[in-house]
């Protein structure tokens, strides 16, 4: 492990952007950062934001390769020290079940693991690449967002399919944002553990809600249950997937309108969800303003959403046993007040009542640890909510630091 001073490039490839940071693995600090946005098209943009200020420039190519070749040298010219390089992957399959150095290897794995998640994973794997073109003699780590839930039982993610489907072809439900699960869940312990809280076999639900979503069960911080699956399709209502749907969906769709099941795939994964049902918009607050509105598909959409998500927290109270806190992060978890305060009133059986004042001030106000809910006077260890702030990309920088020769 190096214990030098500097900073771990945080390198964060989706389909069509890329996310660059200088993170301080300690502090959190990020003196440099880089939204790559719209790639492949004629109106890619990069994002640079410095203790200088921020400008925006069109890169000379649209291509992950092109973007990265000309992004990180912002990122090498900051005159900070450069302790290592950090990749989100979505899905390492059952074969990673934590954060690796990059050989050839892995990287061959992560391209092979494509099929698994083809949104993300060939895009992961062509930022390593171009990572290392540039930064040859840095060491380069591979932070898995499946990595967390390998501690998953076989009663929780086995499929009841045929066995070869398993034994064969890997058919088995993997979960995602893992990344941001075990942040979230460590320093929710942390923050519970500070007011004197006892976490010996806390038993956690983390809601991870934005355009992407899923809930997790952390049972003594181990992930026990997760809503995402084989892909990151299954489980809730996002932004533009469908979240859970009944398989025969997709022979009905196909049987009546041709579309292969590639293309269905694709209209679950980015036609559906929120978008599908409003009609109008997958931004919950766009939706959240047109529902007060009178619009009838956004009201209907928040109301789908956080039903769904009601249903998915309470069940996953059944691994755990029980309940000590319900754990709100991502963009809408963190943000998004009306949709927390209608969360907890579908919740209120579990002894969930939301306390406005706190929920209005996202958690951040008299509570340290973050609470939104009225405490029980009668039981101090009652269950409570909380809003806790993800940070995958100060993770992912201790992640590589930990593996960093020294």
């Amino acid at each position: 492990m190096s214990d030098g001073h500097g900073c771990v490039v945080v390198v964060n490839c989706g389909s069509s952007s890329v996310k660059l940071a200088l993170v301080d693995p300690r502090t959190g600090r990020r003196p440099v950062s880089i939204l790559g946005e719209r790639l492949g098209s004629d109106d890619a943009v990069l994002h640079v934001s410095t203790a200088d200020g921020k400008r925006s420039l069109a890169p000379g190519r649209s291509d992950h390769a092109g973007v990265l070749a000309e992004a990180l040298p912002f990122l090498t010219g900051a005159g900070i020290d450069l302790l290592g390089v950090g990749h989100r992957v979505v899905n390492g399959g059952a074969r990673y079940s934590a954060s690796v150095p990059v050989t050839d290897r892995v990287l061959a794995d992560i391209r092979e693991l494509s099929a698994l998640a083809p949104l993300h994973n060939p895009a992961n794997a062509a930022g390593i690449d171009a990572a290392r073109a540039v930064l040859p003699d840095l060491t380069h780590v591979a932070v898995f967002d499946t990595a967390f839930h390998q501690t998953m039982p076989p009663v929780a993610y086995r499929y009841a399919v045929p066995g070869a489907w398993f034994s064969d072809l890997g058919v088995r439900r993997y979960g995602a944002h893992g990344t941001s699960h075990r942040y979230v869940s460590a320093r929710a312990a942390e923050l519970l553990e500070a007011s004197g809280r006892s976490v010996n076999g806390l038993r956690l639900v983390v809601a991870h809600l934005g355009n992407g979503c899923s809930a997790t069960a952390v049972l003594g911080g181990r992930s026990v249950d997760t809503t995402m699956g084989l892909t990151p399709l299954e489980g809730l209502v996002m932004g533009t997937r469908s979240g859970d749907v009944d398989a025969g969906v997709l022979d009905l769709v196909a049987r009546r309108t041709g579309a292969d099941v590639h293309e269905i795939v694709r209209q679950l994964n980015s036609e559906s969800g929120l978008l599908a049902l409003s009609g109008l918009s997958n931004d919950v607050r766009t939706l959240t303003e047109q529902a007060g509105a009178g619009h009838s598909g956004a009201r209907l959409a928040l109301d789908v959403f956080v039903y769904r998500a009601a249903k998915h927290v309470a069940a996953l109270t059944v691994p755990l046993g029980g309940l000590d806190a319900l754990v709100l992060t991502g963009g809408v978890g963190e943000n998004a007040v009306p949709v927390r305060s209608a969360l907890l009133a579908r919740l209120s059986h579990l002894g969930l009542r939301e306390d406005p004042a706190l929920n209005a001030d996202h958690g951040r106000g008299s509570d340290p640890r973050g609470r939104i809910t009225e405490p029980d006077p009668t039981d101090p260890a009652a269950p409570l909510a909380m809003v806790v702030p993800t940070d995958e990309e100060l993770l992912i920088a201790r992640d590589t630091v930990a593996l960093v020769p020294a």
